[in-house]
């Protein structure tokens, strides 16, 4: 089993979760494990970590410090960048093309960090380095999300996602190499309890907005999703308060779901002025609120809070009706 880096989320993780870690994986007797040091828990900012796994860590269980071909069986070296500090400043993987292995032993390669290099300071995973370094496979990690670089070169991801990214539950990869210069076999096998997903809810004017949502909802499995609905288009105040409705109504099913309306304009009218009140201070200040939710002449986002205020009115004036 190959951990591309980031094994622990932070360099000072607790002695709890590095002993609970460590005996997890001990009682997996079966599973040789194999750790690399990654951005976040790097050599020099964990060094604590490591010389705990080094010191303490059960018979099947290995840290990769150095850059030193490691043979995992008769015919299979294992080539390790471990990421020596937070921001290296250079590609890890520059020195695997000039790395020895015996003739005909696979070669399989083990880094941390992006093929893209968003801070354009050199740490940049050339997309074609398993050619270049004549690797048979290239584990990667540091990006969350499951991501196919060419046949030979891999991200797995998280085994489980912590974010609105990816809108996949998280997985591990299972690679079979048939042999020298063969092309992998590689199988996701989902390891994630939870699913994290963005759905889009586009409304149109007269749509019956609550009915729209409870279509885009999933019937099952609710308890281990996270849901965030960014909802679009146009609609009522009283669809406006019906979407709010529906989503207080089917929140608690969920591990998490939340309703981003900002996009979602409002068609107002005078008969949704007089659900909040015929006459009297609650009247005028709808009014004004109105009046300045369709001023072109006032900020964008101005616009957008006296919006915001008159749904939030007539929620409560609905509500106070009941």
């Amino acid at each position: 089993m190959l951990l591309a880096g980031d094994t622990f989320d932070s360099a000072t993780p607790s002695p709890q979760v590095l002993r609970q870690a460590l005996a997890a994986m001990r009682d997996e007797t079966d599973v040789i494990w194999w750790l690399l040091p990654g951005n976040h828990d790097n050599m020099r900012n964990a060094e604590p970590v490591w010389e705990t796994i080094r010191a303490d860590a059960p018979g099947n269980v290995h840290a990769l410090l150095d850059t030193a071909p490691v043979e995992l069986e008769a015919g299979v070296s294992l080539l390790p960048c471990p990421v020596p500090v937070r921001s290296a400043g250079r590609d890890l993987t520059e020195g695997l093309p000039q790395v020895e292995t015996p003739e005909d032993a696979l070669r399989i390669g083990l880094a941390h960090g992006g093929v893209v290099d968003f801070s354009e300071s050199g740490e940049r995973i050339p997309p074609d380095r398993d050619s270049t370094a004549g690797l048979d496979y290239l584990a990667l990690g540091d990006w969350h999300g499951r991501l196919k670089v060419s046949a030979r070169t891999h991200y797995a991801g998280t085994p489980e996602q912590d974010q609105f990214k990816h809108d996949a539950r998280g997985a591990c990869l299972a690679v079979a190499i048939p042999g020298r210069n063969g092309e992998p076999e590689v199988r996701e096998i989902e390891t994630g309890s939870f699913l994290w997903r963005d759905l889009g809810l586009m409304l149109h004017e007269g749509e019956d907005a609550a009915a729209a949502l409870e279509a885009l909802l999933p019937a099952s499995d609710r308890r281990n999703t996270l849901i965030r609905i960014k909802a679009e288009g146009w609609a009522s105040l009283a669809e406006h308060a019906a979407l709010r409705g529906t989503v207080a109504r089917h929140a608690p099913e969920f591990a998490h779901l939340d309703l981003q309306a900002d996009r979602l304009g409002t068609l107002h009218s005078i008969a949704d002025l007089d659900e909040i009140d015929h006459a009297g201070a609650m009247r005028l200040a709808a009014q004004q609120l109105m009046m300045e939710a369709g001023d072109p002449a006032i900020r964008e986002e101005d616009r957008a809070i006296a919006a915001a205020a008159l749904n939030r009115l007539y929620a409560y004036a609905k509500e106070a009706s009941k």
